[in-house]
């Protein structure tokens, strides 16, 4: 039977995303890229975002980070656990998986409709306001009757949002892991995780072998624990030395801070690491939304091939980066990077041009007459940046380009 390198739980949803403006953001009580779950006064939101053109994605903070880690790995590597409902929303996500090649066991609840999360978008800010539904109808029986996806995976990663779901699942999957020493990976999620849960979030903590969150999360945490301090390395340590069961594993904490360096703390180690991020220009990015999603994704890929700290940091970075350049994290731009090893070529991606590319069929050096379309791919169709390249060129240029945008080379 198939084994998985990552058992993904948490909260399945459908994103509905558009514009808005801080008129809108005071009319349901939004802040600039926070996130909330939504009370009975937030409920119209997600109407009127549609009345705002507003695009329907696949989300769920966990959702995409399997979609992501996938994305780098091989074929039927990662497998998504989480409850939707039995509508036409649950089928968007279905399709989004498969097209990612991502395994999922969803439950299916009879009355409660497919979670939404409206993502009001401001400038290169986002906000976000969940309507769990059905996500918050996951239950332990799911678990247990499908507990062989979890003997055959061979590290867990659980968001921090389901910590107002299941807390069962979550500590049935951290106890199997200190047990059989396999990574069990928790995402503080957002503020509100270690704000207002945080006696579930401290139950966990003793299982945690990574622990990953934005700046603005570990200071959450640092003001609900009372750590009295908001420096981030300061945070991260404290993270990485918290009591621990499993005790084959140095607990190590990931804390990311936009384009500031991602900080690492390793238990036991006197200093953190840190690692600059490599910066996109504002007029590069589409989207925010889900760019921690697309890190942890692609760091936690480098985990599960065995890869050195700083190429797992590489890879989420470069992961964050790509989807910063998309409408959410739709990795839909062919894996062409540098790391085409860990990419699934089976999986084919259609590119801006509608021509299917995959990493194997590409050429190098690309002929003159087909650098036109890998551009569109590569830039997300900013044309007009192509002129004044050298041509032809070489295939480091050509994966400099794929991985971080024309802006990564001179001329």
């Amino acid at each position: 039977m198939a084994s998985y390198e990552l058992l993904c739980l948490e909260n399945p949803l459908l994103d509905i995303q558009a514009q808005g403006d801080e008129a809108f953001l005071q009319k349901y009580g939004l802040k600039p890229n926070d996130a909330i779950l939504a009370e009975e006064k937030h409920l119209s939101i997600y109407e009127e975002l549609i009345a705002r053109n507003a695009q329907m994605l696949p989300g769920g903070a966990a959702q995409n980070t399997a979609r992501g880690a996938q994305y780098l790995l091989p074929a039927n590597a990662v497998i998504f656990l989480g409850c939707v409902g039995k509508d036409k929303y649950a089928k968007t996500l279905e399709d989004a998986n498969q097209q990612a090649g991502l395994q999922y066991c969803y439950r299916y609840d009879d009355k409660a409709a497919t979670g939404r999360c409206g993502v009001v978008i401001t400038g290169h800010d986002r906000s976000m306001c969940t309507d769990l539904a059905a996500a918050n109808c996951y239950k332990m029986e799911h678990l247990k009757e499908n507990w062989g996806l979890v003997e055959r995976s061979k590290a867990f990663f659980v968001g921090g949002y389901h910590l107002t779901v299941c807390v069962e699942a979550i500590m049935a999957l951290a106890e199997e892991a200190a047990k059989t020493n396999k990574p069990f990976i928790l995402s503080l999620s957002a503020p509100f995780i270690p704000q207002f849960f945080k006696d579930p979030l401290d139950q966990t903590a003793p299982y945690w072998d990574y622990v990953i969150g934005n700046e603005t999360e570990a200071m959450s945490y640092a003001d609900s624990h009372e750590l009295n301090t908001h420096d981030i390395p300061t945070i991260a340590q404290h993270l990485a030395n918290l009591p621990k069961k499993n005790t084959q594993r140095k607990r190590i904490a990931i804390v990311t801070q936009g384009t500031d360096p991602t900080v690492i703390a390793v238990q036991g180690e006197s200093s953190v690491n840190t690692y600059p991020v490599h910066k996109i220009g504002k007029e590069e990015i589409v989207d925010t939304t889900g760019a921690g999603d697309a890190f942890a994704g692609g760091f936690f890929a480098g985990v599960a091939k065995g890869e050195s700290m700083e190429k797992c940091v590489d890879m989420g970075q470069w992961l964050a980066a790509l989807s910063l350049r998309e409408l959410g994290p739709s990795y839909v731009i062919p894996p062409l990077s540098l790391y085409p090893e860990h990419s699934n070529p089976s999986a084919p991606h259609k590119s801006k041009t509608g021509a299917w590319l995959t990493s194997p069929s590409l050429q190098l050096p690309v002929p003159q007459q087909d650098l036109h379309s890998v551009f569109l791919d590569a830039t997300h169709g900013h044309r007009s940046r192509v002129t004044g390249l050298s041509l032809p060129l070489d295939s480091d240029e050509l994966r400099r380009i794929c991985r971080f945008g024309l802006s990564s080379l001179s001329f």
